[in-house]
């Protein structure tokens, strides 16, 4: 049984996150990103970035751990196994560079059952370690209910 208690919480948030400017070329060429600006400092540097530019899809590496914590969460209630993941969406304040040090605050935004499925909602904040905002995420998640 979901525990909708949940829902409007934030969960405690994540110890900081150094992005690497490895982490960033593997992570563009496996979506097949081939942008100078994440594979070459140089050229990133010449475009006015301090670092290589983390893919906009990149938060998804460092914000999914956080939100797994909760689908895990056996007080939330989560059917973890046949997660589906149905939406995504990020907004930027500024890009992801190599060298950042990134802390993320995952909040339940809204959990609904219709037609058999659960819905869940999460928004993952992202700031730097100064706290500036980075990014905010929102993703919708799906899972069966319970029969």
């Amino acid at each position: 049984m979901l525990d909708e208690s949940f829902v409007g919480r934030a969960l405690p948030s994540s110890p900081q996150y150094q992005v690497g400017r490895e982490k960033i070329r593997e992570f563009a060429t496996a979506v097949g990103e081939s942008s100078p600006l994440c594979h070459d400092v140089a050229a990133a540097r010449a475009a006015g970035h301090p670092d290589l530019v983390a893919p906009p899809t990149f938060p998804v590496v460092f914000t999914m751990p956080r939100i797994e914590v909760l689908l895990r969460d056996p007080d939330f209630g989560w059917r973890f196994e046949g997660t589906v993941h149905g939406d995504q969406k990020i907004s930027f304040s500024r890009p992801i560079h190599a060298g950042d040090e990134l802390v993320t605050t995952v909040h339940v935004q809204s959990l609904n059952t219709r037609a058999g499925t659960h819905m869940l909602t999460l928004r993952c904040v992202v700031v730097a370690s100064d706290g500036q905002p980075v990014c905010e995420t929102e993703a919708l998640l799906l899972s069966q209910a319970e029969s």
